[in-house]
């Protein structure tokens, strides 16, 4: 995040200094983002004790295509760690998510990419396990991360010349994520709230000027948040760009029990919330899928009697510019009225490097309909970077960390910025985590949760626990029952 500005005190955080003493010195500016000195220690602060993680491995029942990429199979970091309160008190947390680094490093090969953010596990693990900050979870990231980013920028000289390019940002959110929900998580069970209930001054010694600037003093995240969780989410099922629509394109059905196409989905779950996927290149191509599954829908839904549907289009940066989408909007609108005026918003068009091409702006698409940043969003200073570009709407991931989606939160909030929750094939405690975030930001237009589709088998054990949040029924995903301390989630065995 764009953290703040503060001169580092350099008799506190010796544990930094330890952590990045490998380090070139051009790296150790990064470490000024710090609390600043003189904090008066509360009963409410929090200070790290243990942290451990770990792995899983799960192979998707059928591969996922988005953006021009495959995968089959998951790679879930889990982090444990335990905490103590200025009080005394102690408590644990769990924080879980799934790497994914076909979408946070797609530069690298699959197996490349992801040893590089499973190092930077090892890595962040040791960091997290040092920082002798004391304070909320917030105050703890808000050094952690700049910790976390130099290390990435030395794994990334570890890894060369392996890499294509060095390890980027949002990978490194991607495995940060995970320690931060689990220091969240951990806070808020200290206390046996939901974490939700401490993004106030109560617990928190600053507010969100030192995070996102002046016009945000006196305010905490509480303004920007629901206390509690709206009842129920619309969720959006991922339609991903080689999935089968009807029984005609399944080549080799899969006897599990699972629906094989897009039609055994809707009628399902009860479906009316679409993210249609696109790999963008072939205008063609992109235009007809969008026409077929609108036309399918439009047969299948008004036959069980929903009359109202809407769609997500989702290029995952796939178009070359923006008058690519914007003639692929022309022809749908011409092909298929109806089903233009359904799309409800468009997520991340073009390439996520904002600055690699200036000219290349969404003014003119969001006109139409809202913009929505995805990849391009790493911290305040990208959104404000995106809204220049023409960006008109924020899609908060739970994979970029609870603390990154508390403050895009709320400065979204703030400006009156569209707001949607995304997934990232998250299963388990990574969905919990992500239902959490979706059922307390107002306005939010709706959840994707793509796991029970592509990897049901991470599911498995969270299932029972939590009825309705990882099976679907009439649409919508159950978020009412969130509200346990924490995060919401226990950490299996």
């Amino acid at each position: 995040m764009s953290m703040g500005s503060e001169t580092m005190d350099p008799g506190r955080r010796s544990w930094l200094q330890a952590g990045l003493a490998a380090l070139a010195s051009p790296l150790l500016p990064s470490c000024a983002h710090r609390a600043p000195a003189g904090h008066v220690a509360r009963d409410t602060d929090m200070k790290i004790v243990e942290v451990t993680h770990g792995f899983q491995e799960f192979a998707y029942r059928a591969p996922y295509m988005f953006g021009g990429r495959k995968v089959d199979h998951t790679t879930l970091l889990d982090v444990r760690c335990r905490i103590r309160l200025g009080d005394g008190r102690e408590a644990r947390g769990f924080g879980s998510m799934t790497m994914g680094n076909a979408w946070a490093f797609p530069a690298a090969s699959q197996d490349v990419g992801l040893g590089a953010m499973k190092a930077l596990a090892a890595r962040f693990s040791r960091l997290t396990a040092d920082c002798d900050e004391v304070g909320h979870p917030i105050d703890l990231y808000r050094v952690l991360e700049p910790a976390y980013l130099a290390a990435t920028e030395e794994e990334s000289r570890t890894w060369q010349p392996r890499l294509p390019t060095p390890i980027p940002k949002l990978a490194a959110l991607v495995v940060a994520s995970a320690f931060d929900a689990a220091l969240h998580d951990a806070y808020g069970k200290a206390f046996g709230l939901s974490v939700y209930d401490t993004y106030n001054s109560r617990f928190m010694p600053r507010d969100l000027a030192a995070d996102l600037g002046p016009a945000f003093r006196d305010h905490y995240p509480d303004r920007y948040l629901d206390r509690q969780p709206q009842a129920s989410i619309p969720v959006f099922h991922s339609i991903g760009a080689s999935d089968p629509l009807e029984t005609a394109d399944v080549k080799t059905p899969l006897a599990d029990g699972l629906p094989n196409t897009f039609e055994e989905w809707i009628a399902r779950d009860g479906l009316f919330r679409f993210k249609i996927k696109l790999n963008g290149g072939n205008l063609e191509a992109d235009h007809d899928r969008t026409v077929r599954i609108d036309r399918i829908i439009e047969r299948v839904l008004p036959a069980r009697g929903t009359k109202d549907w809407k769609y997500c289009l989702d290029f995952n940066e796939g178009c070359p510019n923006v008058e690519y989408l914007l003639e692929y909007l022309r022809r749908l609108r011409q092909s298929a009225p109806a089903g233009f005026e359904r799309v409800l918003y468009i997520e991340q068009p073009t390439p996520r490097d904002l600055e690699k091409d200036p000219s290349n702006v969404m003014h003119a698409a969001a006109k139409l309909r809202p913009i929505v940043v995805d990849e391009a969003l790493t911290d305040n200073d990208s959104l404000v970077r995106s809204r220049e570009r023409g960006y008109t709407g924020v899609a908060l991931k739970a994979c970029k960390g609870q603390t990154h989606a508390v403050l895009m939160a709320a400065a979204a909030r703030q400006q009156g910025l569209f707001v949607t929750v995304q997934d990232l094939t998250c299963p388990g405690a990574s969905l919990i985590h992500s239902a959490g975030i979706a059922a307390r930001v107002p306005g939010n237009a709706g959840i994707e949760a793509n796991a029970r589709q592509f990897v049901p088998a991470a599911n498995a054990e969270w299932q029972a626990r939590f009825p309705g949040l990882f099976t679907v029924e009439n649409g919508v995903m159950r978020t009412g029952q969130l509200t346990g301390a924490g995060l919401g989630a226990v950490a299996p065995g």
